[in-house]
């Protein structure tokens, strides 16, 4: 039997072992999916909370529950482990490391780069690896491809292939390599891991056979594309997509403003036409690892192709602005009330990107808090989710979350609704608050609409 055929028989009997590599807000649903399908699954990951966690059956991650990874473990089919040379023991290598930008607004390859590096030094034949982290197109046959066939050199985070080097092992022969992008929506009650379409791209052919015969094990509906290029590109789509059009409300909101027009009201009388439409709402900002990051991973691409993505890079300026604006508009609200912001106190509702969830990544919530912290407020904040600010690769805060009780409320000269969670008590910190600045229109849905609440 050929490696192909024997992985494709491993997998269809659920034989084959499972490794994830990465056990955050992707990699965790992911091998839990496919534990809860039969599979064996071994995680790898550098950080031993998250491995110490899995071994002993809890969650770290709020919207994923304990009993879930509980019955995993104790069912035998889930472990975790920070020792990457147990790469050997599984059939298929699933590749879910966080792909940030550095602080030129570049791609940060280095968890990529490190990854591949590790893997290049185990790899053995027979098996399937994929990448699932969202990056700019070529990254699976140029830097992954070379390093598991020992055809590059590295040089820090670049990988040039060496044309004197010949490959130790063959992708599509002795193992297969595919690109299939991690489309996670943190704690949506409509859709998990298991029934989201999943995009798949092959380097060859058999690649993409054995890729997709994993993944249709676990998924309802696979989407196979003509090559890994072209899944990196579906997943930069998407989040373009969505990137270009929150910037477009987000100038609306500032050019309705200037007009009082009530741009949620609008927008929901603009989706009331069947075809042709699809709303999109503004913010203070965008939050999560996707649309904030995954655009500029084409601009840069673009640019080795003497391309400029003006479109891409204007949505990113007028969402990155956003923070920028809503404190303005902080500023104003207290301005009315005869205060400065200088040395007022200022409550923020919610430091998650999103609502009900605890993921703080990219987290319009704490660019606010910098900003403001800067023009001389005293900030505090409340998140029912995040219980502690967590140290991040940007900010290292020390705050905890204040309880809203009346006396709390009452003490802060304004308090700013970044993350409209679910769990918040609108009449009551309506009533109890000073004066509200509300980016989400949270309380306009509520019907709380007068002097005291300012829309932003």
């Amino acid at each position: 039997m050929t490696n192909k055929e024997k992985l494709l028989s491993r997998i269809e009997k659920k034989e084959a072992k499972i490794g994830i590599i990465g056990l955050g807000y992707v990699g965790l649903p992911l091998g839990l999916e496919f534990c809860e399908k039969g599979f064996d699954v071994l995680g790898f990951d550098l950080d031993m909370r998250k491995v110490n966690n899995i071994n002993s059956g809890k969650s770290y991650i709020k919207h994923i529950p304990t009993e879930r990874i509980s019955k995993s473990v104790t069912g035998g089919k889930l472990s975790a482990t920070d020792d990457f040379k147990r790469l050997p023991e599984v059939d298929a290598i699933l590749i879910c490391v966080p792909t940030p930008l550095d602080e030129h607004r570049e791609p940060d390859m280095s968890y990529v780069v490190k990854t591949a590096v590790t893997i290049s030094k185990y790899l053995r034949e027979g098996q399937l690896v994929t990448l699932e982290s969202t990056t700019y197109p070529g990254t699976t046959d140029e830097l992954l491809l070379p390093l598991f066939e020992k055809t590059a050199i590295q040089h820090g985070n670049d990988v040039k292939v060496d044309p004197e080097k010949t490959a130790e092992l063959k992708a599509g022969v002795d193992f297969f390599l595919a690109f299939s992008p991690e489309r996670e929506d943190p704690n949506n009650p409509n859709f998990t891991t298991a029934t989201i379409p999943k995009v798949v791209g092959g380097w060859t052919d058999d690649c993409l056979e054995v890729a997709l015969k994993l993944y249709n094990k676990i998924i309802v509906k696979t989407v196979p594309v003509s090559s890994t290029r072209a899944a990196e590109a579906t997943k930069l789509l998407e989040n373009i997509y969505r990137s270009v059009n929150i910037a477009l409300v987000n100038e609306l909101k500032m050019v309705f403003s200037k007009m009082d027009i009530d741009v949620w009201e609008v927008i929901d009388a603009a989706a009331t036409k069947p075809f042709g439409y699809h709303p999109f709402y503004p913010g203070p900002g965008l939050g999560g690892h996707c649309i904030p990051i995954d655009p500029f991973y084409l601009t840069w691409k673009a640019r080795q192709y003497e391309v400029n993505t003006r479109f891409i890079e204007l949505a990113g300026e007028i969402n990155t602005h956003q923070p920028c604006y809503v404190v303005g508009n902080v500023m104003e609200a207290l301005n009315d009330k005869g205060k400065a912001l200088k040395g007022s106190k200022v409550l923020i509702l919610g430091a998650s990107y999103k609502k009900n969830i605890d993921d703080m990544r990219e987290s319009p919530s704490l660019k606010l808090i910098e900003l403001l912290v800067e023009k001389g407020a005293e900030v505090s904040y409340n998140d029912p989710y995040v219980t502690t600010l967590p140290a991040t690769r940007k900010y290292q805060y020390q705050m905890e979350s204040v309880e809203l009780t009346k006396d709390n409320l009452n003490s802060f000269d304004v308090v700013l609704l970044s993350t409209d969670h679910d769990d918040y008590d609108h009449e009551f910190i309506h009533t109890n608050s000073q004066l509200v600045v509300d980016t989400r229109n949270a309380f306009g849905k509520k019907g709380l609409i007068n002097g005291k609440i300012w829309k932003s």
